[in-house]
């Protein structure tokens, strides 16, 4: 005799109807919010003659050996970097300094601290990593 009774025999099938439900549930919701998650408050801009900003990548002042200073591959003097890093600190405010191996700490110092004078805050000092040594 076997102790199981007609019609009642294990359940071998999973029901899937309450995992449709909740993903379908979870869409919704991630529907709804998706667009609720831009960042920034919608302006209607006018418009006006005139070009608009360059968007550049970050400014790379350079100084060379005999310590003088080079930006997009002019020479400039001191008052000149400071009065162009003025202007542009407000668009772009990061800035690299590259030095030649050979300048004084003095001079490289005193860069910094004209470029820092000149409103910017974020300044990388770019150097090579210990296997690209020259």
């Amino acid at each position: 005799m076997t102790s199981e009774r007609p019609g009642r025999g294990s359940l071998s099938e999973i029901n899937v109807t309450p995992l449709v439900d909740v993903m379908l549930v979870l869409l919704v919701i991630f529907m709804v919010t998706a667009p609720l998650m831009k960042q920034g408050v919608d302006v209607n801009l006018p418009q006006a003659k005139g070009r608009s900003l360059p968007d550049e990548g970050p400014i790379t002042i350079n100084i060379k050996r005999d310590g003088s200073l080079y930006m997009k591959g002019a020479r400039l003097s001191t008052r000149q970097m400071e009065a162009r890093l003025g202007m542009l600190s407000k668009v772009n405010p990061d800035v690299y300094l590259e030095a030649d191996k050979n300048v004084s700490y003095g001079r490289v110092a005193q860069v910094m601290g004209e470029i820092k004078a000149a409103g910017i805050q974020k300044l990388g000092i770019v150097t090579l990593p210990p296997n690209n040594r020259q």
